[in-house]
């Protein structure tokens, strides 16, 4: 059985997916335009438009060559295996664009591609090919490769041709006027004469600024419309449904506290005030009326037992351990009053979200009843760790196995509890054991 998490397009990103944000480089074309050329945004916009010439260069040579060796091993059928891994080609390409974008576009779009699911590298690749993101990104790349690399490098060499006619006077300056020659077959007699050229040059080093902005405003146009998350309005509705849920815990999480604070200070303290009130009368009645006092402790006795039942339930609302410790120390008094021996080695770094904390120590307790109750095991191992800032839980048995989630063995509960922040629950039980249970939970939902 396996739940698998939903997919927020947007989250850890900069700005919500789904529309184009403002670009900064946009604006300060439009709104100073010859502010534009005394500020940083000229040389970050060269620089921009001269990596993404080297990379489309880059990928348009892999691009022919994927594609000539493709049809020319076409004929004994490997070809076909070489076109199809054409699309993938997008996929680094677009991560490295993502990450291009910040010197020019600080809100830069976040990766649109869902986790793939686990069961070897067809069914991922089966995954990425279902994606229309990765369809997007090889359009993406086919524009780098065809129109923004020529066009990168045409603004290139109209930068290093002006840079050249800048510096014209000091060439002639340096070397004799007779080898200077700008125009075929006519040579610049002085440094004086090629002030016009120098001129022509600055005009040119603006003119590429310029071009070299508008070009930067396109192409983050373009990776923004392609490579960025798209909401429909389902997705949509799926995040807010997300959301909604995970909110519907919190307010779950908030009234369990009430109530437990209010059992602990509240109806606790009044049976412990009660058990010392009768503890006292018995001390009292003990030699005017042993019968009496016989009643009274009996009454103390029953005072007692509720007491403990109070803490126990107050202890299976939240355990103030999780609170104070943490989830690690949590699993671990749990272990001990298991009655099957239970050997734990939880590793993490760090205090985890309070509601991270609570579902996983709810989903211990409950795989731990069901083995307790269903698996006839002898030993129950829990480990955990922090991976990619998730929590990996895994609880193994050495029982008879064949766990089936429509029993009623609870295995449905603790997936839906975990749905609501977006983990899994994965469980692997074969017929004559063992079960293992992976637990899986996303720290930032």
């Amino acid at each position: 059985m396996s739940l698998t998490d939903e997919s927020d397009a947007a989250a850890g990103t900069d700005r919500p997916a789904g529309g184009v944000p403002d670009f900064a480089v946009r604006e300060a074309l439009g709104r100073r335009p010859a502010g534009y050329l005394f500020s940083t945004w000229p040389p970050r916009c060269w620089l921009h438009v001269l990596g993404g010439a080297l990379l489309g260069v880059g990928v348009l040579l892999t691009l022919v060559v994927l594609i000539s060796l493709g049809v020319l091993l076409s004929v004994v059928g490997v070809g076909l295996l070489v076109l199809a891994c054409v699309p993938l080609v997008g996929i680094p390409v677009a991560s490295v664009e993502r990450r291009r974008l910040r010197p020019v576009q600080p809100v830069r779009p976040a990766d649109p591609h869902t986790r793939a699911p686990d069961g070897g590298t067809w069914r991922r690749l089966r995954h990425r090919f279902s994606e229309r993101a990765t369809w997007r990104e090889l359009g993406y790349t086919t524009l780098l490769a065809f129109v923004f690399t020529p066009a990168g490098l045409g603004v290139v060499a109209l930068l290093a041709f002006s840079c050249v006619l800048v510096a014209t006077p000091v060439v002639v300056w340096a070397l004799a006027p007779e080898t200077v020659m700008v125009i075929p077959g006519q040579a610049i007699p002085d440094p004086l004469s090629a002030v016009p050229f120098s001129l022509a040059g600055v005009a040119g080093v603006g003119l590429s600024a310029y071009a070299a902005g508008w070009l930067t405003v396109g192409q983050v146009w373009v990776a923004w419309l392609l490579l960025a998350p798209r909401k429909d309005p389902v997705s949509r509705r799926v995040v807010e449904l997300t959301r909604s849920r995970v909110r519907l815990a919190d307010a779950f999480e908030a009234e369990r506290r009430r109530i437990e604070r209010d059992l602990h200070d509240g109806a606790q303290q009044q049976l412990v005030a009660l058990t010392m009130t009768l503890g006292l009368a018995e001390l009292e009645m003990k030699e005017a009326s042993p019968e009496a006092a016989s009643l009274v402790a009996r009454g103390r006795g029953e005072a007692r037992r509720a007491l403990d039942q109070l803490r126990d339930l107050v202890r299976g609302i939240h355990p103030q351990v999780l609170t104070d410790h943490g989830l690690a120390a949590a699993v671990v008094e749990v272990a001990l009053r298991s009655p099957i021996p239970v050997e734990t080695a939880i590793d993490l770094p760090r205090r985890l979200p309070a509601l991270v904390e609570t579902t996983a120590y709810f989903t211990v307790t409950e795989a731990l009843a069901n083995a307790a109750k269903h698996s006839d095991s002898t030993r129950i191992e829990i480990t955990g760790e922090l991976l990619d800032d998730r929590l990996i839980l895994l609880i193994t048995d050495d029982g008879r196995g064949g766990a089936d989630p429509s029993a009623g063995t609870g295995l449905s509960g603790l997936a839906d509890r975990l749905a609501i922040l977006r983990g899994r629950l994965l469980v692997s039980s074969p017929v004559g054991g063992p079960t293992q249970i992976r637990v899986e939970v996303p720290c930032s939902a």
